[in-house]
């Protein structure tokens, strides 16, 4: 059997292996699939040892995104241009990279919840790998101008000369929020929330139309989600749909067959109803 995993720092909460095993039921494949903990210092070791014991795949989260790229022989061209890698195809000895997070999260906002994307102008709050994943399939989906902040100017400044549009993405310090005006999009790229230091986020950013949609999901959205329910958003969403597309955009890389979403995402919406109305 070939073996499967997410690495991820802290990863114990993950709901992956939950998610694939629901995607392999659905095709018939048994799939051995497995949280593995790793921080930035020990990812390279542990993913070495993943792959000696017949690992043929993984899923990459928090903070090893960009860390995973650096491991890999050979990346897709959309994992090339995030800068960031959140799934690996063992391919002979060397370790193939992907980026499914950004289709992942089109998928879900146009696809689940019906948005329009096409010329919002949206704010991307963050600048690490969560980001990474997701803008350049975001500014693909025909956003209009993308503005990204982040507590760092010389991250948000990177994560800009990697997009390549200088006319069209804007980075900024956080502490210039104020002063951007109204959005039609703000997405949240962040973890602070886990470690109780959401950002505060003024009412000008919202305007009519405006969806706030942060890229995690549970308790770490909270938060995030709740500025965006008391601000008037027009459509608020967590990120657990788009961890359910991402999962099956890696699943049909490794399997050759893509699973059918909506099941596994009800079930799982159901028992995070309490935390986030989805839109």
């Amino acid at each position: 059997m070939k073996h499967y995993a997410v690495f991820g720092h802290p990863v114990a909460h993950s709901l992956s292996p939950r998610i694939h095993a629901a995607f392999g039921r659905e095709a018939g494949i048994a799939i051995d699939y497995q949280a593995i903990d790793a921080d930035v210092g020990s990812f390279r070791a542990r993913l070495s040892e993943f792959a000696v014991r017949g690992g043929a795949g993984a899923n990459v989260t928090l903070p090893l995104k960009q860390e995973a790229l650096a491991l890999c022989a050979d990346v897709t061209e959309r994992a090339r241009r995030a800068g960031a890698v959140n799934t690996l195809v063992r391919n002979g000895d060397d370790w193939h990279g992907d980026n499914t997070d950004g289709e992942g999260l089109v998928r879900d906002l146009t696809g689940r919840h019906g948005l329009d994307l096409r010329a919002r102008r949206t704010l991307l709050i963050g600048a690490g790998g969560a980001a990474r994943g997701v803008a350049p399939s975001l500014l693909d989906a025909g956003i209009g101008d993308l503005y990204i902040v982040n507590r760092t100017s010389s991250r948000a400044d990177a994560l800009a000369d990697l997009l390549g549009q200088p006319g069209r993405v804007h980075p900024r310090h956080l502490a210039d929020i104020g002063t951007l005006g109204e959005f039609e999009l703000v997405v949240n790229a962040t973890s602070a929330a886990r470690g109780g230091a959401m950002p505060v986020l003024p009412r000008s950013l919202v305007g009519r139309r405006m969806a706030a949609v942060d890229l995690n999901y549970g308790e770490a959205a909270t938060p995030f989600l709740a500025w965006g329910r008391a601000s008037g958003a027009y459509a608020v969403v967590d990120g657990l749909g788009m961890l359910v597309e991402q999962a099956a955009l890696s699943f049909a890389r490794w399997h050759g067959a893509r699973p059918e979403t909506d099941e596994i995402y009800g079930e799982l919406r159901a028992e995070h109803a309490h935390l986030v109305t989805a839109d």
